[in-house]
């Protein structure tokens, strides 16, 4: 994320001290049966943590999986219930999808989907105790036209010891994920890294 785009809104979280010999893996959109279980395989494999932001109504539908994520020891965010884009949608509305949501994730930890919040709707969260957590590193595996090959170089081109990195637990960014997520996590034990959880940097 630009440099000037995080200095605009310097309340929200996008990345952690480079002091910090971490780095925060991220997924959002799941949990999926498809894709979310695979991801906190690899994740135990390497003793990685991460967090997850969860959408309310995939929460409603997989609870096994979600509660799979808590037992192994991450964390979990707020994803809104049905993935709104912020930006199209009106404030009331979003908050109210938002709090749906945290009847069942049950964390202060938000990140808008697409990254599209409105000031207002952020400034409401933020007064009901959400931290807004959005990110310096994004690996694009969504898209289906950048490359496997792409979406490794556009984490490891970027990342770095503090940083937060996304991922989708998605069926749009499996095949992207498959490929790149073993990758990145192999790259991180040789430098040396822990990957943490948000949720454990005491935000609160």
């Amino acid at each position: 994320m630009p440099r000037f785009i995080q200095r605009l809104y310097p309340e929200r979280i996008w990345a952690f001290s480079h002091e910090k010999a971490s780095v925060f893996l991220t997924f959002d959109d799941g949990p999926i049966p498809e894709v979310t279980p695979w991801v906190l395989d690899e994740l135990k494999k390497h003793n990685a943590k991460a967090t997850f932001f969860s959408i309310g109504e995939n929460v409603k539908k997989h609870p096994e999986i979600f509660e799979r994520i808590l037992f192994e020891g991450h964390s979990v965010g707020n994803h809104t219930f049905n993935h709104l884009k912020g930006s199209k949608t009106e404030t009331s509305k979003y908050i109210e999808n938002t709090l749906l949501a945290e009847k069942l994730i049950h964390s202060k930890l938000f990140r808008p989907p697409y990254g599209k919040i409105t000031s207002k709707q952020a400034k409401i969260l933020q007064i009901k105790g959400f931290k807004i957590v959005m990110w310096d590193v994004i690996s694009y595996d969504y898209d289906s036209t950048v490359s496997e090959e792409k979406c490794l170089e556009n984490v490891l081109k970027n990342i770095q010891s503090g940083s937060i990195i996304v991922f989708h637990d998605s069926l749009k960014a499996e095949k992207n994920l498959r490929y790149v997520l073993p990758k990145v996590l192999e790259i991180i034990v040789k430098k040396g890294w822990l990957c943490n959880s948000i949720q454990n940097e005491k935000l609160f």
